[in-house]
């Protein structure tokens, strides 16, 4: 179905803030909300839930998306979400759980850094969702994590997020000092040495440890970022490409060959061919997952609709974090939990975009070969300021070079297997 484009404004009911409309026309400027219900374009239910539980952090990481890019939104948030607010988030989260008949919500705490937050206090936002969720959706059951930097993993904490089933990601950049020169505190000190001692506790706890996240940084090598990681016992790996889009370029540029798909190819190579797979790659999975035809659920790839809220510290309801490196803003819905119910959400232009699948992509993306997989990119990494979010994204070339390396890699991993069969 082609999405409904005004040739005008949109209707006054449905106007965004001038903001939006002028960094981003599409969505804001030209899809037309209501009339893609009226001609039966389905919302989405939202199934996970970030809380923003605190919105200061311990570190202060040069390139952090949240401190050091375009919005600056938490400077006027309060520090910590009150219990006020995550009681009132428990509520509308199960809510939204009756009214769809939910069988599960995924519940993320984040920051900032959420474990600033005492150790008795952690797991009150879950434990707040879940009673809710006994009282008006007792059918819907909850899995909860927590991402950190690590720095603050101690005992006493793992032991109450385990008691309470949250289980742990943490953000790092390698496994070797080198490796995290940029993830400093506010004195330029470094952070690793604290985030590699919470590491090697979560490590003894695997029943808590959903995995580490890594950015993709040009400068280090990457397989000896891969296998230093490996050293943390992660059970999944997280490579994230930059935050970057199409007016503010990654690090090292894309303009001129393929750097991170030849960075990511160089891990996977190494990971591919091992004797034995100590861990997953989430992308790399996320990819044959996808070349497959599995329903692979992932918010970078793929043409499944987004399904996230967030919640940030003062009662806010946004859209995913990693638009707060596009524009001042860009996050920003004008709903909060006493005002909005997360239904409302659904029919946001910038939320309803992200659930378009093809329909929302440039025309060159929705042409190509590789769109069921691709998806178009990170929708954050499509941005171009004065147009929106409906270009390529400023990885394109890379996300090819990847997609097509790991296809020719099934291949003869299937030709090979085939070929044992016949003899």
């Amino acid at each position: 179905m082609t999405p409904a484009i005004t040739s005008g404004p949109v209707p006054p009911a449905h106007r965004t803030p001038d903001r939006h409309a002028r960094h981003a026309p599409w969505p804001y400027a030209q899809l037309d909300v209501p009339a893609l219900r009226a001609a039966g374009h389905q919302a989405w239910p939202i199934r996970q839930f970030v809380l923003k539980t605190h919105s200061r952090c311990n570190l202060a990481c040069t390139y952090c998306y949240v401190y050091e890019m375009a919005d600056q939104s938490w400077r006027t948030r309060p520090a910590a979400m009150s219990a006020a607010t995550a009681l009132r988030a428990a509520e509308r989260i199960a809510e939204h759980a009756a009214a769809h008949e939910l069988p599960r919500v995924d519940l993320v705490l984040h920051g900032g850094e959420p474990l600033l937050a005492a150790p008795a206090e952690l797991a009150a936002p879950v434990e707040a969702v879940r009673a809710a969720l006994a009282r008006r959706a007792p059918r819907t059951r909850v899995t909860a994590s927590v991402q950190t930097n690590g720095t603050l993993l101690t005992r006493g904490r793992l032991a109450a997020l385990a008691a309470a089933g949250i289980r742990v990601g943490v953000s790092l950049d390698g496994g070797l000092a080198a490796h995290n020169a940029r993830r400093v505190d506010h004195a330029g000190r470094p952070g690793f040495g604290a985030a590699a001692r919470g590491l090697r506790l979560l490590a003894r706890h695997p029943a808590s440890y959903a995995g580490v996240l890594c950015v993709v940084d040009l400068a280090q090598d990457p397989v000896e970022t891969y296998e230093s990681l490996l050293a943390f016992a992660p059970p999944s790996v997280g490579l994230l490409l930059p935050l970057a889009n199409r007016s503010t370029p990654p690090p090292g540029g894309t303009a001129h060959g393929t750097p991170y798909a030849d960075w990511l190819l160089a891990v996977f190579e190494h990971w591919w061919h091992a004797g034995v797979r100590r861990t997953g790659i989430r992308l790399f999975e996320e990819v044959i997952a996808l070349l497959l035809g599995l329903p692979e659920a992932t918010e970078t790839l793929g043409l499944a609709p987004a399904t996230t809220a967030v919640v940030e510290t003062d009662g806010a309801i946004e859209q995913a974090d990693s638009l707060k490196s596009a524009y001042e803003g860009a996050a920003a819905t004008g709903m909060t939990l006493d005002t909005h119910s997360f239904d409302e959400l659904l029919d946001h232009p910038g939320f309803a975009a992200r659930q378009l699948g093809r329909d929302a992509l440039a025309a060159g993306c929705r042409a190509c070969e590789l769109v069921e997989v691709c998806g178009g990119g990170h929708y954050p990494h499509r941005y171009r300021a004065g147009e929106g979010f409906r270009g390529p994204s400023v990885y394109c070339a890379d996300l090819q070079a990847v997609i097509r390396h790991i296809a020719g890699a099934l291949h003869t991993a299937a030709t090979a297997t085939t070929g044992r069969a016949a003899s």
